[in-house]
């Protein structure tokens, strides 16, 4: 139930003395729209004023389908879903930040390689390594998976998780996204915030599923997207509890725990959330497998996929089949067959970030 109540307070407020009552049975549903715009607020987005929805959304079909699901699935009727099933999952990189010209987790790990280079230069004689550190792309892509691995065994293990998490976090507050000159967490996409807002007006949970770094995801998903950490489901390094000098630590290892993309994610989400989810949002064909379990699963329940379509050059990027950052080729094929929402970011969106998106 969505209910939204004014009281203007007066010097004769005591004649509305009734009202104090009602307040208080709402205080618990006031507190999910606080949250909300603390969200909002962290990702420096200007106040709009109260009721209006997705006001970055020009008004069309891809806004229509959203509205039109939330309505079904909240209001009492044939479609309308429980509460505890109402779940959302948002892949990251191209869906709620800008994932080009190269994921921000690759150049987390060229960063980080730079610095394990001067105490330690024998890491240089690894190919992956000597690569990101020269900043030679065409090199570090032709070491293929193998010299992927390696590249995030030396930057991304052999340290404890609260190490990781120090190093992650301070490496997020300072890195910034190349074209824009702003940090990464600036350069999420307006649109998309507010849409997991009013998701979670309408009593969502929403969930992180995302080929990125689980970990390094953590260190900023609550602050920036209002998605608390054990929400967050990425991919991940194989971890140890140890004791070190007689504190308890966990040690991350230099292999590979679990890849989350492609037909990875439908299982980080069963084996994390334990339920289907009736939302997905993603951008490439890292994500069909997740927008496939989340519509095609069971086809007499209601469920929404959208697909971020990178269209904007001028305020962003434009890719989709030809790209080897967030390729779209498949996935939106199968959006016109199945009826996805295919969101054209130049066309739909009024602004991409919350800035004006000049350089």
């Amino acid at each position: 139930m969505k209910l939204t109540c004014r009281v203007r307070f007066e010097s004769g407020f005591r004649r509305h003395i009734l009202l104090l009552t009602l307040l208080t049975t709402l205080i618990g549903s006031c507190l999910t729209a606080v949250s909300c715009l603390d969200a909002l607020a962290d990702t420096q987005a200007k106040p709009t004023s109260q009721g209006e929805v997705l006001p970055t959304w020009r008004e069309g079909k891809a806004k229509q389908s959203i509205l039109d699901f939330v309505h079904a699935v909240t209001t009492p009727g044939p479609e309308f879903v429980k509460e505890e099933e109402r779940i959302a999952v948002f892949d990251n990189d191209g869906t709620l930040w800008c994932e080009s010209p190269f994921y921000p987790q690759l150049q987390f790990a060229i960063d980080r390689a730079k610095v394990l280079v001067v105490d330690k230069p024998s890491l240089a004689e690894i190919p992956s390594v000597a690569a990101a550190v020269k900043g030679d792309s065409q090199a570090l892509v032709a070491t293929g998976s193998k010299g992927a691995i390696e590249l995030i065994g030396v930057t991304h293990c052999g340290m404890s998780t609260q190490q990781f998490d120090r190093i992650a976090s301070q490496w997020i507050a300072g890195a910034k996204q190349p074209r824009f000159n702003r940090p990464y967490t600036e350069c999420v996409y307006q649109p998309m915030i507010e849409l997991l807002a009013y998701l979670r007006q309408n009593n969502f949970k929403t969930y992180i599923v995302s080929g990125g770094g689980v970990e390094l995801m953590r260190t900023f998903s609550e602050k920036v997207y209002g998605i608390a950490p054990e929400q967050v489901i990425g991919s991940s390094c194989k971890l140890q509890f140890e004791m070190v000098n007689g504190k308890p630590v966990i040690m991350r290892l230099p292999e590979i725990h679990f890849i989350d993309d492609k037909d990875g994610k439908p299982v980080g989400i069963h084996e994390y959330i334990g339920r289907r989810p009736i939302a997905a949002f993603g951008n490439s064909d890292g994500d069909l497998a997740m927008l496939q379990y989340t519509c095609l699963s069971e086809p007499k329940k209601p469920s929404l996929g959208l697909i971020v379509h990178h269209t904007d050059a001028a305020r962003e990027y434009a890719y989709d089949r030809d790209s080897s950052i967030g390729r779209l080729d498949k996935a939106l094929d199968e959006a016109k067959t199945h009826g996805w929402t295919v969101v054209d970011m130049k066309n739909d969106w009024k602004k991409v970030f919350a800035f004006d998106g000049k350089p």
